[in-house]
């Protein structure tokens, strides 16, 4: 008999999910079993499934001191473990709340991940969570995509995951992009890249904070409504070729919603926050292929 699994569907700006709760971490999901349960015909749909596994019961957990109970065992759509997800670990946010598993109120809750431990609070936009810190990458990347007339350089992000941004001329290039196949990289990062293309409003502060419309490509997956830590990298990137006077909260428009990034310092290092909607849309119980 195949085994069968309760499942929660839900998404972050059409950024969507399947969440598992595993919290003694005994579900062994294979590459094709959340495949299968991603794809869109013959599956739940989802760009990724979110396991909720007790810290102590995954060999990737932090150690007790950190703080997280709970760990986002995160897998993109073709059955690849990722860092992170900024979008994902929201809706993990809200799953936690809904259920009881955790307090998100007035005080932060901490959530494990593949690119450490992050805090997720309650925002007015729904949840908020400090992504850490960054790194802007030395090193150009060429980018060839569909729809896009010639290469375009795209400037390295590392926000607990790897990001490549290209900035796009206005909204006609970014509309005409074909993004039903994966953009070229060259030299190809090591550990793949989610590309995010870009295009600054006009003007592009008003009463002190950026905008910019974006969209992505994500690694394992494909073009995407939205990607959270995408739209953190965009931002960063944006406000580095702005230079100084770039301002530190930025409004990111992506196809499925507005996402909000700002800049804050925590302890001496500047992290990255990114805040937006979480919903939790239907739950069921499926048979694992």
């Amino acid at each position: 008999m195949p085994q069968t699994v309760a499942f929660t569907k839900g998404h972050g700006t059409g950024n969507d999910f399947v969440v598992i709760a595993d919290a003694d971490g005994l579900l062994d999901l294979t590459d094709d079993q959340v495949a299968v349960l991603c794809d869109r015909r013959f599956g739940i749909g989802a760009d990724g499934i979110l396991r909720v596994v007790r810290s102590s019961a995954i060999d990737e957990g932090p150690d007790a001191s950190a703080g997280a109970e709970w760990f986002m065992d995160y897998r993109n759509a073709d059955g690849s473990k990722a860092e992170m997800c900024g979008n994902g670990i929201r809706v993990f946010a809200r799953y936690l709340a809904d259920t009881g598993l955790a307090v998100v109120e007035d005080a932060p809750v901490l959530i494990g991940t593949r690119a450490g431990v992050k805090s997720v609070t309650r925002s007015d936009l729904g949840f908020e969570a400090d992504l850490g810190t960054w790194r802007v990458e030395p090193d150009d990347i060429l980018v060839r995509a569909r729809g896009l007339g010639v290469p375009r350089p795209g400037l390295g992000i590392d926000v607990g995951n790897p990001h490549i941004v290209v900035a796009l001329s206005n909204a006609d290039e970014l509309d005409a992009l074909d993004l039903t196949g994966r953009p070229q990289l060259q030299p190809e990062p090591a550990r793949g890249a989610n590309i995010e293309f870009v295009v600054p409003s006009d003007p592009l502060v008003r009463e002190g904070i950026g905008s910019i419309r974006m969209r992505v490509f994500e690694r394992g997956v494909g073009e995407t409504l939205s990607c959270g830590t995408g739209v953190a990298a965009a931002a960063l990137a944006v406000r580095h070729w702005a230079g100084q006077a770039a301002p530190d909260r930025w409004s990111v428009e992506v196809p499925g919603g507005m996402l909000g990034v700002r800049m804050l310092r925590v302890r001496g290092d500047l992290h990255v926050l990114l805040s937006g909607p979480a919903t939790l849309v239907y739950s069921g119980e499926v048979a694992l292929a």
